[in-house]
């Protein structure tokens, strides 16, 4: 286990926990006092948090196995839409029409639930079904890609058209999923009323326990045997084959792992966010995410986790005073990243703390010459 909790991923735990801790108490302090944190202000937290964890599992896919996916955001979306029913089913008499079915149900004149809405309303089956439907998508996705070996620029694509094409069939009021206006006027989680402050706080948690459990997860991957397959199979694809490796195998395992992860990341931002609709589909948001975890430093956990912070902050400030400018900041920083940051924020404060501590110990060797 020293392997999987070396000193970066220690000091990554300690760090997250404490402003874990930090956040939650402010929660809870009483609003208008010294250091209190309003609702609001915890949700959109919780958001990050959620996006993080989004970050992380590109970066599993990306920075380790070397595939770059730009279809992530629609396990993120299908998680989120899986958990979304469970909140839609527990609305009851309170919506609208005060029928036990959703509102946008009886809008279109359907008398009852359809058979894949079945069980929703069960907490733990709404979970699994947050983690159960991306993964599903991305095995018969990676499935079907990795034993025709697409890889490459030609797996992106396929990977945002798949995206694309999800997006446009939940637009259809046929398909049972809200169609353009999606999920919201949530009212409560598993009996907590959702817009109290301590169901936010508990939600915060939540995301932030999620968030180091697959981080955790991604560092047993990353040096178990099947770490060294994929950093085998990401380093020279066809001597792995070669050497006996099923590479389709090796890949559609972490993939579908990922996917999961990003599904339950999905279902924990919707309770959040109190809205899911078919826009979270659309490949901008999952090339926001390319950007997250390139900004931060690809192939590190940590820095997808600094790199989904910073842009999502970045995006939350400005879209609140400059709407319109937030889209040419967006192509902006990701011609600085690739340009100027190759190896994201993370590797430029490693090679700074690492020049840092060379000149410590050309100092101490000085010093000690002239001793």
């Amino acid at each position: 286990m020293t392997g999987v909790f070396d000193r970066p991923t220690r000091i990554f735990f300690i760090a997250v926990a404490l402003f874990t801790a930090a956040v939650a108490a402010g929660s809870l302090r009483p609003e208008g006092s010294a250091l209190s944190l309003g609702t609001l202000t915890v949700s959109v937290l919780g958001k990050y948090m959620c996006l993080a964890t989004l970050a992380v599992s590109l970066d599993l896919v990306w920075g380790f196995m070397g595939v770059l996916s730009l279809g992530h955001g629609a396990f993120f979306a299908l998680g989120g839409y899986a958990f979304g029913m469970y909140l839609m089913r527990h609305i009851g008499s309170r919506g609208v029409y005060t029928s036990q079915l959703p509102d946008f149900m009886v809008f279109i004149g359907w008398d009852r639930l359809p058979w894949y809405w079945l069980g929703t309303d069960v907490f733990a089956y709404a979970v699994f079904l947050g983690a159960a439907a991306p993964a599903l998508l991305a095995l018969a996705f990676g499935w079907t890609a990795f034993r025709s070996r697409v890889s490459g620029v030609y797996f992106s694509i396929i990977s945002q058209a798949m995206t694309y094409a999800l997006m446009l069939a939940f637009f259809l009021n046929a398909l049972g999923f809200g169609g353009n206006n999606g999920f919201t006027d949530f009212k409560e989680i598993l009996g907590f009323e959702l817009a109290a402050r301590s169901t936010s706080a508990a939600l915060f948690i939540a995301s932030a326990v999620l968030l180091l459990a697959f981080y955790a997860a991604c560092r047993a991957v990353a040096v178990s045997r099947l770490g060294l397959a994929v950093r085998a199979v990401r380093d020279n694809e066809a001597r792995a084959r070669f050497a006996g490796y099923r590479v389709d195998r090796v890949k559609l395992s972490v993939f579908v792992l990922s996917a999961a992860a990003a599904g339950l990341a999905g279902a924990l931002y919707v309770p959040q966010a109190g809205i899911i609709n078919p826009n979270s589909f659309a490949p901008l948001f999952s090339i926001e995410m390319v950007v997250c975890v390139a900004l931060g430093g690809r192939g590190r956990l940590y820095g997808a986790v600094v790199g989904a912070f910073l842009v999502n902050w970045l995006k939350t400030a400005l879209t609140g005073l400059m709407p319109d400018a937030w889209l040419f900041v967006f192509g902006l920083l990701f011609v600085v990243v690739t340009v100027f940051l190759p190896e994201g924020v993370a590797g430029l404060a490693e090679r700074a703390s690492g020049l840092l501590a060379g000149r410590g110990k050309g100092g101490g060797r000085g010093a000690a010459a002239e001793a």
